[in-house]
């Protein structure tokens, strides 16, 4: 007697390390699983993608609420960030002597 997985075979396991590169957090996949993955993503309409792009922004999302919301800011926080004046870059002025002074607003 066999029995039948309600399940289609795979190879993939879903289970990978992470590590930090450049602030992002990336995967470690085994090379044929990339590979795999690749192809599909190939393979896959242009309805299909834009499906899995959004599926996968919701995790984030999902993820970075259940976070706390790292980074986020409250509506005064951001409204103070964006009014703020940009701060002057000094000028340079040449003397006669070839040296140069630094002027601006302090």
């Amino acid at each position: 007697m066999t029995t039948e997985s309600s399940e289609p075979f795979t190879t993939l396991t879903w289970d990978y390390d992470t590590i930090s590169l450049g602030g992002e957090t990336a995967v470690v996949v085994p090379l044929h699983e990339f590979r795999v993955l690749r192809a599909l993503a190939d393979a896959a309409s242009p309805e299909a993608l834009e499906q899995a792009e959004g599926a996968a922004f919701s995790a984030e999302l999902k993820e970075w609420r259940e976070a706390g919301c790292p980074g986020a800011l409250s509506h005064e926080e951001f409204m103070a960030l964006t009014l703020e004046s940009p701060q002057q870059p000094p000028t340079t002025n040449a003397r006669d002597d070839g040296n140069a002074e630094q002027t601006g607003s302090s």
